[in-house]
């Protein structure tokens, strides 16, 4: 069937709506499911009403008006090279018949005879259908089949089964114990006018015929139904065969050479590969700790990278940073590692830990940033890759681990003072805004007269000493989240943390009487309650961190704020004074989802002061809560314990802990 007939069909489609009333050939068919179909065939006399000018779409279709059917779609030339002794010699049924058998797309019985009255089963139909292929060079393909009565489907049918599958030719009764491909069971005139229909589409999309146009584009596929495809050597084919249900097409893949499963034109199961956030509404995906997506972990702002391990119709299994569990699958996309065509990575520069990052939505590389010095397991020319920022890998799949690297600043507790003075301070912030002036960039133009920033030094003493919190990383902080006090809405709003701007509508944000009262939000109504003590609803840690520890979890959605504000801390500490590089000891404190009790001494009989609770540690079991050493001692009870900066707010300035709940690490 050419796109020609196609065009005819329409002509003639056009010219019955002018000159025969709709109702003369479609009293019968109207209001059928299947309208369509037959009155396509209709309008192209391929099946033709009875003497009463009904179509009968219910009644089962035989042998003879099937065969006549196909040879008045393929227009099939006479022939006389098979005769039947049952069929009446001239008429033009036995025409049609005996034509069918020319082209070889049907044959009797073997006492000679066609028997054109009897219902032609379901499986014979398959046969006629898949000779007409065939005859119009379609390939013959073949899908695995999944029905339910399989094993009553004759042998020498089954790959005229397999081929009509593979093209949703003939797909099966649905029931509610599942599908079923019923091959003795018979047909309709309506279903042989349907399996006809998709027949000739599938002769227009896929027949090697020089005569027969493919259609430029392929047709858009049902979001609702499953496919099953392959990717090799970077080239993907994705199977025309319709699946209902996400159980049928994992069968069909088991059963087969592919490995991808497709929700309409979304892969929702690959080999390997990437997930990454898709573009959703609320600009962020989650990640939960089950299935029923119950329990939030964490989440990411869309075009972020996760881990990949598996996935089926309802969530991917991913990891972000450390932190293993579940995505929806309809708010990430899988990418196959062969059409992957960007990827977070770092790399050496200068003698420094650099991060490149690419946004997976976009597919543009999105900025890079200094994280801190260069890990001696690192080379020059090599990219690396990780989650966490801490694990990394010679690979981008993450499974040939090269070394462990914690950055300092990133991991340091904010309650560790900074040793960097109120004016050394506004030198800081006068030279980095003098230099982002200097750059001629647009938005810089007037930095250093309209900078929030400027003279903030004092500020920021002040509060380190009343609040408890790093000086240089609420400096950092609000270079990052304020664009160097420049950001609208620092300059609109006195806003220089971004407070309540969210992904989803970045206009928003809160507008402040001053700069100061912006520092004091932060600070009261994030920092201090509900991020660093374990009173807080959010506290994962004292530090920026990552999405597995720190304030990172939850605080941002970028899986990088953590790290991007502990570059800005090692980047102004590294080049003014060099005073708070590891000045002390990091450790976690690993509870492996249990409490784990701090004391006013180091001793189990005195005063609990607060409870570190249950949380994620990571597929490592090492991100538990940053935490600075200050001394250690052997307590009363035979135990060493360890005096921690206290997470608690001021007063609050030491914990002891027992040093087998606490696991100290080598920072970079």
């Amino acid at each position: 069937m050419t796109k020609k007939i196609i065009s005819l069909a329409v002509i003639c489609l056009l010219m019955m709506s002018m000159t025969i009333p709709s109702t003369s050939y479609a009293n019968d068919i109207k209001n059928h499911p299947m309208v369509h179909e037959l009155t396509y065939w209709s309008s192209l006399n391929v099946i033709r009403p009875d003497a009463k000018g009904n179509y009968n779409p219910n009644r089962a279709v035989t042998r003879g008006e099937f065969a006549s059917y196909i040879a008045r779609i393929l227009n099939l030339p006479v022939s006389d090279t098979h005769t039947f002794k049952d069929l009446k010699p001239g008429v033009e049924l036995t025409n049609e018949i005996q034509a069918a058998a020319g082209a070889n797309i049907l044959s009797g019985y073997p006492d000679g005879t066609f028997r054109p009255n009897e219902k032609i089963t379901r499986e014979q139909m398959s046969a006629l259908l898949l000779r007409a292929l065939t005859y119009k060079n379609v390939p013959l393909n073949g899908a695995p089949l999944t029905f339910k009565d399989n094993e009553k489907i004759r042998n020498e049918f089954k790959p005229a089964v397999a081929a009509n599958v593979y093209y949703n030719i003939i797909r099966g009764s649905q029931t509610a114990k599942g599908i079923y491909f019923e091959p003795k069971g018979s047909a309709t005139i309506a279903h042989a006018a349907a399996f006809l229909y998709r027949m000739n589409t599938t002769i227009d999309q896929y027949s090697t015929d020089n005569s027969v146009e493919t259609p430029e584009t392929p047709p858009v596929a049902n979001p609702s139904n499953y496919y099953i495809g392959n990717i090799s050597n970077g080239k993907v084919t994705k199977n025309p065969t319709i699946y209902f249900t996400y159980e049928q097409a994992e069968a069909a893949l088991n059963a087969s050479k592919g490995n991808l499963i497709y929700k309409g034109d979304k892969i929702i199961k690959m080999p390997s590969g990437m997930v990454s956030a898709a573009d959703t509404t609320a600009n962020t995906v989650s990640i939960y700790a089950d299935s029923n997506f119950k329990t939030a972990l964490t989440y990411a702002v869309e075009g972020s990278e996760f881990k990949y391990y598996s996935s089926n119709d309802k969530y991917a299994i991913v990891r972000l940073a450390d932190t293993k569990g579940y995505a929806k699958i309809d708010e990430v996309t899988l990418t196959p590692s062969s059409l992957l065509k960007g990827q977070n990575y770092y790399y050496i520069a200068g003698g420094f830990l650099t991060h490149k990052i690419y946004n997976h939505i976009t597919q543009a590389y999105v900025g890079e940033y200094v994280i801190g010095p260069a890990p001696s397991f690192m080379k020059s020319g090599v990219n690396y890759y990780s989650q966490d920022g801490v694990n990394f890998y010679s690979d981008f799949l993450l499974t040939s681990q090269v070394g462990t690297y914690y950055p300092y600043f990133q991991f340091a507790s904010v309650r560790q003072p900074s040793n960097y003075s109120a004016e050394e301070l506004d030198t800081i912030i006068m030279t980095l805004l003098q230099e982002r002036q200097a750059t001629g960039l647009a938005r810089y133009a007037n930095a250093t007269t309209e900078s929030r920033l400027i003279g903030m030094g004092a500020l920021l003493k002040q509060v380190e000493a009343s609040h408890n919190v790093n000086a240089l990383f609420i400096l950092a902080a609000s270079m990052h989240e304020g664009d160097y006090g420049i950001s609208t809405n620092s300059l609109q709003k006195n806003n220089i943390f971004g407070i309540k701007v969210f992904d989803s509508d970045t206009t928003l944000g809160t507008t402040y009487a001053s700069r100061d009262d912006s520092v004091m939000a932060f600070l009261n109504h994030y920092v201090n309650l509900n991020y660093v003590p374990q009173s807080g609803g959010f506290a994962k840690g004292a530090a920026p961190g990552n999405k597995t520890s720190g304030m990172n979890v939850h605080y941002a959605s970028d899986p990088f704020w953590g790290s991007k504000i502990a570059g800005h801390m090692f980047r102004i500490n590294n080049r003014f004074g060099n005073k708070d590089y590891k000045q002390a000891k990091l450790a976690f404190v690993i509870n492996n989802g249990d409490l784990v009790n701090t004391r006013a001494d180091a001793t189990t009989s005195s005063e609990k002061v607060y409870t570190y609770k249950a949380k994620n540690v990571g597929e490592t079991k090492t991100f538990g809560y940053p935490v600075v050493i200050v001394e250690e001692t052997t307590g009363s009870d035979g135990y060493v314990w360890y005096k921690l900066l206290s997470d608690a707010n001021p007063p609050s300035k030491y914990v002891w802990v027992r040093s087998d709940l606490v696991k100290p690490f080598t920072a970079n």
